[in-house]
């Protein structure tokens, strides 16, 4: 089912205030409009009201980040779909009271599934998955298994949004003690994918040209960066 949870642009102008949640080590999860409600049900665990909850969204939207702070908060075990079916369910659980399954919509053993949905709601735990795509469209032939996920929690998580993209960008750049100026800040904005993934391998680009040649990073650094990675 899709619910929400119970909870009481301008680049010359930074820092913004956005709320930055840990997840790891020194990694940090932002929250911004396209990822807050996903958030509040991490925030609203362990009072789910169903035993399943599914984040969806295109690659590099922060789902499987976000799904490693649920997993790190609450002791759960991670596992890809495609490896369902190299093990039971109970090999897979153990003792466990929570699960994280990566990549539910790519093809996942049902059979699996369906009894790890079971054993985790008699030990009152918690399933969430990852996918791409809200369980209705999964291709899903196992009847119990498509009404357990039928009532499960399904919360969307968009690409970021102009806002998320600029911090995003000013962390990365931050995070390897490369000041970002507003100016370069502004030109990056209208010309990356929003994607994590995209940001993060055009910062690490630009740290790499220029450790290579010596040079401070400035907009023409970052221009030729673009230029050569045809973004």
């Amino acid at each position: 089912m899709t619910s929400k949870p119970d909870k009481d642009n301008d680049p010359q102008q930074l820092p913004l205030a956005l709320e930055m949640r840990p997840a790891l080590g020194r990694d940090d999860f932002m929250v911004a409009d396209c990822n807050s409600q996903a958030v509040a049900w991490i925030d609203q665990w362990p009072k789910w009201p169903a035993p399943a909850l599914c984040l969806y969204g295109p690659k590099g939207c922060g789902k499987s980040h976000l799904a490693e702070v649920w997993r790190a908060r609450s002791g759960a075990l991670q596992v890809a779909a495609a490896d369902l079916g190299v093990q039971n369910a109970d090999e897979i659980l153990g003792d466990a009271t929570g699960l994280v399954i990566e990549d539910a919509d790519g093809g996942l053993d049902e059979t699996v599934c369906f009894h790890i949905y079971n054993m985790l709601k008699e030990r009152g735990g918690h399933l969430l998955l990852t996918a791409s795509q809200p369980p209705s469209r999964w291709q899903i032939t196992l009847p119990d298994l498509k009404s357990r996920l039928g009532a499960a929690l399904v919360c969307e998580i968009s690409p970021p949004d102009d806002d998320l993209i600029v911090g995003l960008l000013i962390k990365l750049f931050a995070d390897r003690q490369i000041p970002a100026s507003p100016q370069i800040i502004s030109y990056v904005l209208p010309r990356i994918e929003r994607s994590f993934a995209a940001l993060s391998e055009l910062v690490a680009a630009i740290d790499r040209r220029a450790l290579a040649e010596k040079r401070a990073v400035t907009l023409p650094l970052v221009r030729n960066v673009m230029e050569d990675m045809a973004l």
